[in-house]
């Protein structure tokens, strides 16, 4: 970052490019020598940390991404979860994905152990978890996928930030779940911003409204703990609300085409529509306003509301024209009379959760570098310092987001499934929801 104290969040905008440069004959410093997987024959030994759906499909993209994989090691907090992943992958993978019982880790620390037997991992849990779990694979000298966020509060950022840096001077390969950075119509879309097309971004609007996402019912003698892990979603320590786990795609496109970070948040949310001792202590819906270092402002909308408009978006408004982007890969460039300078076609050659791993496994094979924490991390913290905004009421910079003391999440060390969570119900089944003007994080 500049020193300038006028644009300490800003980063060049070619930082904000994919990241994925691939250094050639780079050096590893870890536990893992390059020369050992220049070969495309020679095996990468995969472990995956954190069995549900995702897990299980960026294990199934890594045996797709390169022949040499083998997954060999899982870890997950539930035995079915682990159990059920297993399965699929040698049904998926053949020989190449038949993990050994013994391999098969459950528990709240069986991550070391499955992290300890691979060359490569996936880790996928409740992002509450991704900070500690980043650390060790780092301090195994690991290549890495991590799902996002990487964090649900500020010093799990500030681990990660710290456990990247490790990572980068280990030249470790580290790819981050924010797929967009590898999907084509938001790469061909900013070369042409970059490119001068419609000028300088001044104002924009990100949106993740939808009708929400699975409650699992509590069953009958179940731990506080048990339930609460079965549905992380809507307890902060394990997910950081909607705005951080679905919202973060497209807050990370606002910063990713401003190439800045922004200075400060202001915004409002609550709970009207998803409002029962189901739902936790997350809000549904969320509006904050993003103020940049350059004076632009993106309004950040998220919503879980069944039977609204729905829309999964961005739209960035310039001084020469306007830029529109879905996950869907569609991409319009328009200048200010409103023609089409650039229209992707909405077509997906190849899907960009597959790209991910084939880039990452094409640069380990190679001795790259692929480096997304740094900018995993930034993602995490906007989206952290706009929670703090809705849930407090007021006005969140930067500085105060990164430095705020909240911890949520405990030593994995300090879990267990008889161990009260962060958060706890009253005497009626019902968990407390922070209150604008009261709550102070």
């Amino acid at each position: 970052m500049s020193e300038n104290k006028n644009d300490k969040h800003t980063l060049n905008r070619r930082d904000f490019t994919r990241r994925t440069t691939l250094l050639a004959g780079a050096t590893l410093l870890g536990n893992i020598a390059t020369t050992a997987h220049a070969a495309g024959s020679d095996t990468l030994k995969v472990a995956v940390v954190g069995c549900g759906g995702r897990g299980t499909g960026a294990a199934r993209q890594a045996l797709k991404a390169d022949q040499g994989v083998e997954v060999v090691a899982l870890a997950d907090a539930f035995a079915d979860r682990a159990a059920k992943c297993a399965k699929v992958l040698r049904r998926v993978g053949g020989k190449r994905a038949t993990v050994p019982q013994e391999h098969i880790f459950v528990g709240f620390n069986a991550f070391r152990e499955a992290i300890d037997l691979a060359d490569v991992v996936i880790l996928a849990t409740p992002p509450g978890f991704r900070p500690e779990h980043f650390e060790y694979a780092v301090s195994r000298g690991r290549h890495i996928f991590m799902e996002k966020p990487v964090a649900t509060d500020a010093y799990g950022v500030r681990r990660v930030l710290d456990a990247a840096r490790r990572a980068r001077e280990q030249k470790l390969n580290v790819v981050v779940g924010l797929q967009r950075h590898y999907q084509p119509c938001y790469l061909e879309a900013l070369e042409r911003y970059r490119s001068g097309a419609i000028g300088e971004i001044v104002a924009g609007q990100v949106y993740w409204n939808s009708s929400g996402v699975w409650v699992r019912p509590r069953e009958p003698g179940q731990t506080e703990m048990a339930y609460q892990m079965r549905n992380w979603y809507y307890f902060n320590w394990l997910c950081g609300d909607h705005i951080l786990e679905q919202h973060i795609h497209n807050i990370d496109v606002a910063n990713w085409f401003l190439g800045e970070l922004p200075s400060s948040a202001q915004g409002m949310g609550g709970r009207q529509v998803r409002n029962g001792p189901d739902h936790g202590e997350i809000f549904d819906h969320h509006f904050v306003e993003f103020t940049y270092p350059s004076a632009a402002v993106i309004s950040s909308q998220c919503r879980h509301q069944p039977g609204c408009a729905e829309m999964v978006e961005e739209r960035f408004q310039a001084t020469g024209g306007s830029l529109y982007t879905n996950g869907g890969n569609k991409a319009v460039l328009q200048n200010r009379a409103g023609d089409t300078l650039y229209k992707h076609n909405g077509l997906f050659d190849t899907s960009p959760y597959q790209v991910e791993h084939d880039e990452l496994f094409a640069s380990i094979r190679a001795g790259g570098h692929i480096d997304n924490a740094d900018y995993g991390a930034h993602a995490t913290l906007t989206a952290i310092m706009g929670r703090m905004a809705t849930y407090t009421g007021q006005r969140i910079g930067w500085d105060e987001a990164l430095q705020a003391n909240q911890r949520l999440v405990p030593d994995s060390a300090d879990l267990d499934w008889d161990v009260a969570p962060p958060t706890r119900p009253d005497a009626d089944g019902r968990y407390p929801v922070p209150v604008p003007g009261r709550t102070s994080t």
